[in-house]
């Protein structure tokens, strides 16, 4: 929630925003908690706390397809009026 600058040493309020940005970066760095929160001059336990708090609006870096390859999502459009609609999903190695 705060953050300590090591310029003047003074607290820095976080808005929800702007942690939801903080815990993108983190997802994105492919650092532990502790290097990103030395790194970025964050508390481990306000890191922690907030990623618990938004858990459910930031992506974890477990839960995005690796750089480069495709999501896994395919946008199939509207669906509605359009008679039969057929959907075969193959899952491969079979």
């Amino acid at each position: 929630m705060t953050r300590a600058t090591a310029s003047n040493n003074k607290w820095q309020r976080r808005s929800r925003e702007a942690w939801r940005e903080v815990l993108a970066r983190f997802a994105a760095s492919g650092l532990e908690v502790e290097a990103f929160c030395a790194h970025e001059g964050l508390s481990v336990s306000s890191f922690r706390r907030w990623r618990n708090l938004l858990a459910a609006e930031v992506p974890r870096a477990a839960d995005l397809p690796p750089p480069g390859e495709p999501s896994g999502f395919v946008d199939a459009g509207l669906l509605g009026g359009q008679g039969r609609l057929e959907l075969r999903l193959d899952l491969g190695g079979a």
